[in-house]
């Protein structure tokens, strides 16, 4: 039974075969190249187990390259037949039989190509509208894992650029799903029940918690991961770690008699605490717990005016 995860497989195997491979037969460009595993599947983030290896999942790594003006495509070629001639099992896993080499996640890869594929841009430098429009997850791709080595040094300047959010963003954000918390939360869900609308009241209950989720990465200034791991990434967050159980209660509970109240009561208690982050980070000016006139607050510390005066939801997804 293998216990490593997939970085410490992955970085196991690049320093067995793949430094190897490079300083045998690509010395005069390894000052060009940037070497590491980062990108989407679990095994960037440190979550994948033993049930991640049903899919996807093999020896690999990345390695990253510049523009064609500095490492040409007959290099590239080469490098990708290096590749796809390293060993195809490595501590009990097999490497898909895929040509020319390891695709999108592994192997030989423009850098500015990775990038663009999920940003929208090859350097890292990001629009407003870019900003407030890319899904997190994709952000957290581009900066999560590990850079084995970058000698040439662009894939670490672009992640640095990345790192997160520009504080103006993060306000317009956070202010935006405040602004649902309020909607779903204090004010939807307890009204859809009076009108007798059961399945309204959950969606309500399920939007409240979802805008919570991106509340609290937020408020840590962390990139929130695509959903599957969204409530796995939460118990490494210092900040409002407490109401982790409370979410999770109200998505797995009816909405029959007592418990819709005590979900209400619940949900509002989230809020309070919520607001009680937002008065410490010195980020609201709404003394009160009523959350939409938090998130106006919120919206209203926003330094850049074009930002601040744009529709409040406009960073929500």
């Amino acid at each position: 039974m293998i216990s490593m995860q997939g970085l410490e497989i992955s970085r196991s195997y690049f320093n067995e075969f793949g430094m190897p491979m490079l300083a045998e037969g690509f010395s005069e460009i390894s000052q060009y190249l940037c070497c590491g595993m980062f990108g989407s599947g679990s095994e960037c983030l440190g979550y994948d187990d033993e049930e991640s290896r049903d899919h996807d999942f093999e020896p690999g790594f990345m390695i990253l390259l510049p523009g064609e003006d500095i490492v040409d495509r007959r290099t590239e070629f080469l490098l990708e037949r290096a590749y796809a001639k390293l060993p195809k099992e490595y501590m009990g896993l097999k490497r898909s039989m895929f040509s020319p080499v390891g695709g999108s996640r592994k192997g030989v890869i423009r850098a500015e190509e990775f990038f663009y594929d999920r940003l929208g841009t090859r350097d890292g430098y990001l629009s407003v509208a870019q900003w407030l429009q890319t899904p997190e997850h994709y952000l957290l791709e581009a900066t999560n894992g590990e850079v084995y080595f970058d000698n040439y040094g662009l894939v670490t300047e672009i992640r640095q650029r990345i790192a997160y959010l520009p504080e103006d963003i993060r306000l317009k954000k956070l202010a935006g799903k405040l602004l649902l918390m309020a909607q779903s939360g204090q004010y939807n869900f307890l009204r859809c029940l009076k009108h007798d609308e059961p399945y309204a009241a959950q969606l309500a209950v399920i939007e409240f918690v979802k805008s919570a989720i991106s509340v609290i990465y937020l408020l840590n200034k962390r990139y929130e991961p695509f959903y599957k791991w969204a409530f796995r990434g939460l118990e490494e967050l210092p900040v409002l770690k407490d109401v982790i159980t409370v979410l999770k209660v109200l998505i797995t509970t009816d909405n029959d008699g007592e418990m819709a109240e005590q979900k209400y009561y619940a949900m509002e208690g989230i809020c309070a605490r919520v607001i009680e982050v937002l008065q410490d980070q010195e980020i609201t000016k709404a003394n009160c717990g009523d959350m939409e006139k938090n998130a106006y607050s919120v919206n209203d510390m926003i330094s850049d005016s074009n930002i601040r005066n744009a529709n409040i939801l406009m960073g929500v997804r």
